[in-house]
């Protein structure tokens, strides 16, 4: 049975290697320095972890950052200090296709409503099906859709910003 609770400080490196083994692919940008930037939010309280368990194993995460932490070229879409913004989700493959990347941003948004965010926003390449179909089941819509080829090499280079409401 899947659990899930937020991640202890002592577990970032086995949620970086997760990242860095479940992670890539041709829609996903992920870069050594943009990883540790995300998880030193975490260690200085302006991030935090939803990790999703099996027992003991940790079988994937979602990272909830804080409006005033967050990428600052989000503010043209909503005032900071308002919201949360989800930065990196992971599903270890062995368990991908069960709800579990849906559940654990449903889970970040129950703790963004905690926190009285008004809103969670979230982006993915345009083209990644799977990331398209979690946000959708978690209630995500989007609000924009622009060329980014610093940031998306593959298909039409164009990333999504959705939003869910609370």
């Amino acid at each position: 049975m899947t659990e899930y609770r937020k991640a202890f400080l002592k577990e970032h490196d086995e949620l970086k290697a997760l990242l860095w083994e479940f992670g890539p692919n041709e829609w996903n940008y992920l870069t050594p320095e943009g990883v540790n930037d995300e998880f030193a939010l975490v260690e200085n309280g302006n991030a935090q972890v939803i990790v999703a368990t099996i027992g003991a194993e940790i079988i994937g995460f979602a990272v909830l950052i804080d409006g005033v932490a967050s990428p600052a070229y989000l503010e043209k879409y909503c005032d900071l200090q308002k919201i949360k913004f989800v930065g990196d989700v992971v599903v270890s493959s062995l368990h991908s296709g069960k709800g579990i990347a849906t559940k654990l941003l449903e889970k970040c948004l129950l703790e963004a409503k905690n926190h009285k965010a008004h809103s969670v926003l979230i982006e993915r390449h345009e083209e990644n099906l799977a990331s398209a179909g979690m946000m959708r089941k978690a209630g995500f819509e989007i609000i924009d859709t622009f060329f980014d080829p610093k940031k998306r090499a593959a298909g039409s280079q164009n990333s999504v910003i959705l939003e869910y409401k609370i």
